[in-house]
C-alpha cells in the first residue's frame, strides 16, 4: 500500500488528506495530521472520498475517452485525442475568424487547480484575445472579492484559522458553517470549549445547525443584511463604541457612511430585519466592545443582488471598531470551493488579470502582456457567468468551452442556460464525470483527471497554498486539465497564424506554476519565496511569502497600511436595497437554497456513494409547519413550487429551521436526481429552473439566496415507488439508465441509497414518480427491468383497470432466511413505509411471502425500523440515539459524552454533533423520564 499526501476536493477549508492506494486503485483516505488546516480531521464527504473513487464507480460514471457527437441528440462516439483537439481548434479558429474573438467563451471552475486555471486564463486573454472567461466561482465568491477590493484595496482575506483561538466574539452571518465548512466548525467548537467566555452571534434567516452553538441568534428576514450591519453601526456611533483614532489614522470615507446609517434607527432595523431591538443592541455591543471580533461569512452575503454592499457593510463594522489586523479579529470570508482562491489569484474571472491585477487598469494590462509576450491584453470587459450564457442564448457567443463544472445544474434560470447550450454552434465539455447534465449538450467531450489523479496546487480560505499530488494513474485516456488546454492552445496558435515560439511551452504542472509565481512578484499576493520543493519539505504556506522569506504572513494589515493608493482603507457608503424580486400576493414565499451536510454541488462525486444519502435521502421543499397547515398540506405531499421562470414538483416537509413565508430547497438537486415533465412537455430541470438571474451590479454574482415562489398542492393521484439492491458494478449504470424515464412523469426522483445495517455497504437505487394517470405497461416494464424485477423469481400482481401493480423479488440469504431484494409499488404505494424498511434494513422477509402483494398500508406483521441515520460515519440512527439518551443522566455535556462513548456517534468527523446536542436537549434524561412516567 502507498500513501500520498494531497488535499480534499470539497469546500475552501482546504483539508489535507492522506490517500491510501494499491496499484491503480484508491483504497482509503484519512485526514493528514500534519496539515495546518485540519490536523487530521475530515468531514463526512472527505472521509468517504475513497468510496467515490473506486474502480466500480470509475467504470460506471467516468468519462474515459474523447467522444464526439455528429449531431445534437445523438449518442457520442469515441475518437482519438488528436482528432478531438484538431476538431476543437478548427471550430474555434473558424468562429474567431468569422465572428471575432468575443464570439467564444470559456466557463471554468473553482475545482480546477491553480495551474489549470492559469493556462485557461492565458489561453483566453493572451491567445484568443477575449476576456470572455469566467468561472463558477462567480456563483459563490465574486461578491467577497468585490467587497474586499472596495474597502481594503485587495482581494485578500486578512484573517486565518488560528484566529478562532484568539477571538472573544465570533460573528457568523450568512453561513451554515456547521454543514458548509464542518471542519472549521470543529475548530469553532474547540475554541468555545477552551474559552467559555467566547460569545458567538449567528445571523441567518434559518435556524440551522450552526445556531446550536450561538449565544445570540438573529433570525433576520432574507436579504436584509445591509440594514442589520448599518443598524449595528448606528448604535455603535450612538453608544460611543467606535474607534475614532483608528478611523482618523487608517481610513477614508466615514462621514458619508455616517450620514447613511443615521437613518438606520433601531425601530427601522427591527421592522425591516424582523428582529428585536434588544437583540440588535446586544449584537452591536458584543461586536464593538469585544477585545477581538472575528466575522465568518459565506453565501448568505455573497449570493445576492446586493452582495458587494453586504460584504462591504460588514467590513465597515470592522474598520469602525478597529477589529482588524490583530489576533482574533477581522472580516474572514469562507471560500465556497477548494480552489476558488487560486482562480482569483491567476485572474480567472472576466474582470481580473493575473496576480490580483484589474482588467480595467491599463498598466496592469501592459504588465501581463509583457509577462506573456503578447502585444496587448484586450480591454473590453468579458462576459461574466450569467451574461455569458445570456449572450450564447442570444447568438452572440457561438462556441463555448466548459471545464470541470455543470452549468446545466448549477446556473440560475435554467431555461436560459439550456437555450444557450442548444443554440451555441459548438460546445466542448471537459469533464471527469460523464453523468453531469451538461454532458448531454456537448458536441465534444474531453476526459479529464480528477481527485487522486491530478498534480498541482490549491489555495484555501486563509491564503494557504497546498500541494496536490497524484496517488494513482489517470484512468482510460483522461488527461490533466492544464495539459488539455495546452494541447488545444498550441493547435489554435497555428490556425490563428501566430509565430513560434509557442505561448504555451509548459511540459509539467510545475512549469506552469513557476510562471504564475513570477506574475506575483511585487504584488500583494507575492509568492516568489515559494517553490514546489519548499511546499514538499515545509508543507503548505500562506501568502504573501516573498523571495528571501522563509514563512508567509498569518494575518494582514497589522500595521494599519492597506493596498490602496494612499494606504488607507475605505469605508463603503452602503445604502440598503431590498431583494431584486420581492414577495408579493402571487408569490408569497421567499425561497432560499443552500447546502446539505453530506453532499457537494451537483453531486457528480458525492452522488456515487449511497451512504451520503442517509442523512437527507430525497429532495424536498422545507416549509414552516403553520404554512403547511394553512394550505392543508400533509407531511410528504407533493406541491408545485413556482417562480416567474419555472415550476417544479417536490414533497413538502415541515421544518423548525424556517420562519413563516419562507421555503428552502437544497441546491444539489438537478435533473440528474429530480426531474419531470410539465403539461406543455417541457422538461423540469431541478431547483435552478426557479432561481432568478438577477445579480449584484458590482460583483455580477446572482441572487441564488432569494426567489419569490408560490407553493400549491399538486393533485397527482397515481404514484410509483421502486427500490432495489443492485450489484455494485451496475447500480450507478442503472441510475443513469433510469434518468431519461424520469422525464416521462410530471414528478420523478432517482437517488442512490445504502443499507442501515452496521458494517454493510450495499448499493441501492430508489425511483419515485407521480402522475395523473397510470402510464403504459411498457414503461413500467422498463423500470422493472432496470430494478432487476424481470427475473424468474419475481412475484407480481397487476390490476390494469385500477392502475395497480406490485412486483417483489425475494432471495435466499446465507443464513437460510429470505430477504427482499427489490420491489415496485405502482398505484397504491401506501405500504411504502414497511416494505421499504424490510428492504433497506435487510430484515427477514420469509414471513410475508405473497402478503407483500396485498393492497393497503398496514404491515401484516410488525416491522420495526432502525430509524433515520444521524451519524453517517458509524451509521447511528435517531432511534438508537433516543434510546441511549433515555438511559443517560447528568448535564447535557455529560449525556453527550455518555452517548458518544456508547454509540461512537460524533466521534469521527463530528458533522453530526450539532444535531446530537439538539437531541440531548429534546430527549428527557433517565430520571426525568421516570418522573414523567409516574406523574398523574
Amino acid at each position: 500500500m502507498r500513501e500520498t499526501r494531497s488535499t480534499c476536493p470539497y469546500c475552501g477549508v482546504g483539508c489535507g488528506v492522506i490517500i491510501e492506494s494499491s496499484g491503480d486503485e484508491i483504497t482509503g483516505v484519512r485526514g493528514d495530521p500534519d496539515h495546518p488546516a485540519n490536523f487530521g480531521r475530515l468531514c463526512t464527504k472527505g472521509s468517504t472520498l475513497h468510496l467515490t473513487a473506486s474502480a466500480t464507480v470509475t467504470r460506471q460514471t467516468r468519462l474515459l475517452q474523447p467522444m464526439q457527437r455528429t449531431a445534437r441528440g445523438d449518442a457520442p462516439m469515441v475518437i482519438s485525442w488528436d482528432t478531438a483537439l484538431d476538431n476543437a481548434a478548427g471550430k474555434f479558429a473558424q468562429v474567431i475568424h468569422d465572428h471575432g474573438p468575443d464570439a467564444v467563451g470559456f466557463y471554468v471552475s473553482g475545482q480546477l487547480l491553480t495551474e489549470d486555471y492559469y493556462v485557461f486564463n492565458k489561453l483566453a486573454k493572451g491567445l484568443v484575445g477575449t476576456n470572455n472567461i469566467d468561472t463558477n466561482s462567480r456563483l459563490c465568491m465574486s461578491s467577497a472579492v468585490a467587497g474586499y477590493k472596495q474597502t481594503l484595496g485587495a482581494d485578500a482575506p486578512p484573517a486565518c484559522y488560528d484566529d478562532l483561538k484568539h477571538a472573544q466574539c465570533l460573528f457568523i452571518v450568512g453561513s451554515n458553517t456547521a454543514w458548509a465548512h464542518p471542519i472549521l466548525f470543529r475548530r469553532i467548537e474547540d475554541a468555545k470549549a477552551a474559552n467559555p467566555a467566547l460569545k458567538i452571534i449567528v445571523a441567518d434567516p434559518r435556524r440551522t445547525d450552526t445556531v446550536e452553538i450561538a449565544d445570540l441568534f438573529l433570525p433576520i428576514q432574507p436579504g436584509t443584511d445591509v440594514m442589520l450591519f448599518n443598524g449595528m453601526l448606528h448604535l455603535m456611533l450612538w453608544e460611543g463604541w467606535i474607534d475614532t483614532a483608528y478611523i482618523a489614522a487608517h481610513t477614508n470615507g466615514f462621514d458619508a457612511l455616517k450620514a447613511t446609517v443615521r437613518e438606520c434607527t433601531p425601530d427601522k432595523v427591527a421592522q425591516v430585519c424582523g428582529i428585536g431591538k434588544d437583540d440588535l443592541l446586544e449584537a452591536a455591543r458584543l461586536f464593538a466592545t469585544s477585545p477581538a471580533t472575528l466575522s465568518l461569512y459565506c453565501q448568505g452575503l455573497n449570493q445576492s443582488s446586493s452582495g458587494t454592499a453586504k460584504n462591504a457593510a460588514l467590513i465597515n463594522l470592522h474598520l469602525a471598531t478597529a477589529q482588524i489586523g490583530k489576533p482574533g479579529a477581522g472580516p474572514f470570508s469562507l471560500t465556497g470551493q477548494p480552489n476558488a482562491m487560486g482562480g482569483r489569484e491567476v485572474g480567472g474571472l472576466a474582470n481580473l488579470l493575473s496576480a490580483h491585477r484589474d482588467l480595467a487598469n491599463p498598466q496592469h494590462r501592459a504588465e501581463v502582456a509583457a509577462l506573456w509576450g503578447v502585444p496587448s491584453v484586450p480591454e473590453k470587459p468579458g462576459k461574466t457567468a450569467v451574461e455569458m450564457f445570456q449572450a450564447a442564448a442570444d447568438g452572440e457567443i457561438r462556441a463555448l468551452w466548459i471545464a470541470c463544472t455543470n452549468p446545466a445544474q448549477s446556473m440560475p434560470d435554467q431555461a436560459t442556460v439550456r437555450r444557450a447550450l442548444e443554440r451555441a454552434e459548438f460546445v466542448v465539455v471537459q469533464e471527469a464525470f460523464a453523468t453531469t447534465a451538461t454532458c448531454a449538450f456537448a458536441d465534444l467531450l474531453l476526459p479529464a483527471t480528477t481527485w487522486g489523479e491530478k498534480e498541482g496546487t490549491v489555495t484555501n480560505s486563509e491564503r494557504r497554498v497546498s500541494r496536490v499530488r497524484p496517488a494513482v494513474a489517470a484512468p482510460g485516456a483522461a488527461r490533466n486539465d492544464w495539459s488539455i488546454a495546452v494541447s488545444f492552445a498550441r493547435r489554435l496558435e497555428v490556425l490563428l497564424g501566430l509565430r513560434k515560439p509557442t505561448l504555451f511551452p509548459y511540459e509539467t504542472a510545475e512549469s506552469v506554476w513557476n510562471e504564475h509565481r513570477e506574475s506575483t512578484r511585487g504584488r500583494d499576493l507575492d509568492i516568489t519565496g515559494m517553490s514546489y520543493a519548499m511546499l514538499e519539505v515545509a508543507g503548505p504556506q500562506q501568502w504573501p511569502l516573498k523571495e528571501g522569506e522563509s514563512t508567509g504572513r498569518a494575518r494582514l494589515y497589522e500595521d494599519g497600511v492597506f493596498p490602496t493608493p494612499d494606504g488607507r482603507a475605505r469605508f463603503a457608503d452602503t445604502v440598503y436595497k431590498p431583494v431584486a424580486e420581492a414577495r408579493e400576493a402571487r408569490y408569497p414565499f421567499s425561497l432560499n437554497t443552500g447546502r446539505l451536510r453530506d453532499q457537494w454541488h451537483g453531486m457528480s462525486r458525492t452522488g456515487t456513494a449511497g451512504r451520503l444519502f442517509g442523512h437527507v435521502s430525497e429532495p424536498v421543499v422545507q416549509m414552516h409547519a403553520q404554512d403547511m397547515a394553512r394550505r392543508q398540506l400533509k407531511e410528504g405531499e407533493l406541491v408545485h413550487v413556482t417562480s416567474k421562470r419555472g415550476s417544479i414538483l417536490l414533497p413538502a416537509r415541515a421544518s423548525a429551521e424556517l420562519g413563516l413565508s419562507q421555503a428552502f430547497i437544497a441546491m444539489h438537486w438537478g435533473e440528474e436526481y429530480l426531474s419531470g415533465c410539465s403539461s406543455s412537455g417541457t422538461r423540469l430541470a431541478g431547483i435552478n429552473a426557479l432561481t432568478t438571474p438577477a445579480y449584484c451590479p458590482t460583483s455580477k454574482q446572482p441572487e441564488l439566496k432569494h426567489t419569490p415562489v408560490k407553493i400549491l398542492k399538486a393533485e397527482l393521484p397515481w404514484s410509483l415507488l421502486g427500490m432495489a439492491w443492485l450489484p455494485a458494478d451496475s447500480a450507478l449504470s442503472a441510475h443513469r439508465a433510469l434518468q431519461p424515464l424520469m422525464a416521462l412523469f410530471p414528478f420523478a426522483t432517482c437517488v442512490p441509497f445504502s443499507g442501515n445495517t452496521p458494517g454493510a455497504e450495499r448499493s441501492g437505487i430508489l425511483f419515485r414518480a407521480s402522475a395523473h394517470d397510470a402510464p403504459a405497461d411498457a414503461l413500467l416494464v422498463q423500470i422493472e427491468v432496470l430494478l432487476g424485477l424481470q427475473s424468474f423469481d419475481t412475484l407480481r400482481y397487476a390490476d390494469r383497470r385500477r392502475g395497480q401493480r406490485r412486483s417483489v423479488r425475494l432471495v435466499r440469504r446465507s443464513d437460510d432466511s429470505a430477504g427482499l431484494e427489490a420491489f415496485l409499488l405502482a398505484g397504491d404505494t401506501s405500504a411504502e413505509a414497511w416494505i421499504a424498511t424490510l428492504l433497506r434494513e435487510e430484515l427477514p422477509a420469509q414471513s410475508y411471502g405473497r402478503l407483500l402483494l396485498s393492497p393497503g398500508a398496514r404491515a401484516p406483521l410488525a416491522v420495526q425500523s432502525r430509524g433515520k441515520p444521524v451519524c453517517t460515519c458509524f451509521n447511528v440512527t435517531d432511534l438508537a440515539i433516543e434510546a441511549e439518551l433515555g438511559r443517560c443522566n447528568g448535564t447535557p455535556d455529560e449525556r453527550l459524552a455518555a452517548l458518544q462513548g456508547a454509540l461512537k456517534c460524533g466521534t469521527n468527523c463530528g458533522s453530526c454533533i450539532p444535531e446530537l446536542k439538539r437531541m440531548v436537549r429534546a430527549t428527557p434524561a433517565k430520571a426525568e423520564a421516570g418522573a414523567m412516567a409516574v406523574a398523574p
